[in-house]
């Protein structure tokens, strides 16, 4: 087997993941049975139970200390008991955790409850309680595995290889190539696109919805929270687990307040209002050590895509994680294998890149349409009037009358830089991330560096330069 890795590894999702391995769904199990039916729910509490007592095996047969343990998990309400809307949803919360139950998931609603640790004036009390949840460090477990798989005789890892494509030859064709960036092809019989959004025009990747969202790790006394997996049902959500950081701390680490890739510029009030959550709630709260964004693909019908491409028949993709990657991961290599080799999985159906979303998604997926075409407007618009406007270390587009608009990013030295600002995906402009010193595109969430090159598909290439200056900066970053 041959590993194709652009970056280094655990450099992009995997490292900046918030490291829950948990069998809940995003969306709810009572919205995800009114979509894809009771049967699929079940595939998907299977399934990801699966996924988390299966890293638990993994890290303890390979000796790989990940902080790898099961905890509960707590659903909590967005609103404060006697405040409008938390009867409603304590309601909703009891349903929930009968469908729950019903999925073979452990799962009780209990009035009253309240997180050990929680001394903050802020009362949202009630929770629906469920077990055999699990965390881990997500970067710790992936170079274990890496380093047990190089160990391997048939198994070959190639980082800082960027394939820019992966094609069947024919319609009876049993051969599938891979085509890097640095002109190489690798044949083989099964390829396996396991790159967080395949690397193709549209398909799934216009069934799926793209958003950043947002982590910070704040000090807090060891032992002072309840270790667990908290969530409250604001959309976006909140979301809570804790890991070690060193003899006299803990690390409690909230996400949350996701937004759509390439459409909002607020990120540090992002990163305050987590903090203000916290610090509400938990008044032992110290320091901010780090914070970070993370990108999240939400399919139209709350159920990833694992398996076959559409139109392919040895090319597999995972993707669409909805913020379960972690387990889809997981999940997914099971699955694929299962598929490539022949055996029969129960989970096959649910996770099929072939369904057709189901009748009840159709206004959905027109609204997601509408809302990707106007993102095109930016074909006319402008971030800045000038060069000049443009503060050392960022970027903004620039779009000159009867010219395309161009991506201008001045290093900190204050030298300019330019590139294309049409995503090379789909033609989309990008936009800057100050946050993240990237350009960004709101159509289908392509990434870059500052310096144009790729970070994220389902653009395969680079922004291309249209100076010497961001010519040379791309050469200098790919020699680097």
């Amino acid at each position: 087997m041959d590993f194709l890795e652009p970056h280094i590894h655990a450099d992009i999702c995997e490292g900046r993941t918030s490291g829950h391995l948990t069998s809940g769904i995003d969306s709810g199990f009572t919205e995800l049975v009114s979509k894809r039916g009771k049967d699929a729910a079940k595939m998907a509490v299977d399934s990801h139970t699966f996924a988390i007592n299966r890293v638990g095996e993994i890290s303890k047969k390979l000796g790989i200390d990940c902080e790898y343990r099961q905890l509960p998990g707590y659903d909590i309400s967005q609103y404060e008991r006697g405040q409008e809307g938390h009867d409603e949803e304590v309601q909703e919360f009891k349903e929930e955790a009968q469908l729950m139950r019903e999925l073979g998931m452990n799962a009780e609603y209990k009035e009253g409850f309240a997180v050990r640790g929680w001394d903050g004036k802020v009362d949202q009390r009630d929770a629906v309680v469920y077990t055999g949840q699990a965390t881990f460090h997500p970067t710790k477990y992936i170079l274990g595995v890496l380093k047990w798989l190089t160990e391997q005789p048939n198994f070959q890892c190639y980082t800082r290889t960027r394939v820019i494509s992966v094609e069947e030859k024919g319609l009876l064709s049993k051969e599938v190539r891979v085509h890097t960036e640095g002109g190489q092809t690798v044949t083989c019989k099964d390829a396996v696109e396991a790159t967080c959004i395949p690397l193709q025009k549209l398909s799934v990747v216009a069934e799926l919805v793209y958003y950043r969202t947002y982590c910070l790790a704040i000090r807090v006394p060891k032992g002072s929270i309840e270790d667990c997996m908290l969530y409250d049902s604001m959309d976006p959500y909140h979301y809570v687990r804790f890991t070690a950081c060193d003899d006299k701390d803990d690390y409690l680490i909230i996400g949350g307040n996701d937004h759509l890739v390439g459409q909002e510029d607020e990120q540090n009030e992002r990163y305050k209002e987590l903090e203000d959550w916290v610090r509400a709630r938990f008044t032992q709260a110290g320091t901010v050590d780090y914070k970070w964004s993370g990108q999240i693909l939400e399919p139209v019908d709350y159920t990833a895509f694992i398996g076959k491409n559409q139109g392919n028949s040895h090319i597999y993709i995972c993707t669409g994680d909805f913020g379960n990657g972690l387990t889809h991961g997981v999940l997914a290599g099971r699955l694929i294998a299962d598929e490539i080799t022949g055996v029969s999985n129960p989970w096959s159906k649910t996770y099929n890149p072939k369904r057709i979303p189901p009748l009840s998604k159709i206004p959905d997926t027109i609204s997601h349409d509408i809302e990707i075409n106007t993102q095109y407007k930016r074909l006319l618009q402008a971030d800045v009037k000038d060069i000049e406007d443009i503060q050392p270390g960022s970027g903004g587009i620039l779009n000159p009358t009867a010219k395309k608009p161009m991506a201008v990013y001045k290093d900190e030295g204050g030298n300019v830089h330019k590139f294309s600002a049409l995503c090379p995906h789909m033609k989309g402009v990008v936009c800057w991330n100050a946050d993240e010193k990237s350009w960004d595109c709101p159509v289908h969430g392509s990434r870059f560096g500052k310096d144009g090159l790729q970070v994220m598909g389902p653009a395969s290439g680079n922004m291309a330069p249209v100076d010497e200056a961001g010519e040379n900066l791309q050469k200098g970053s790919v020699a680097a």
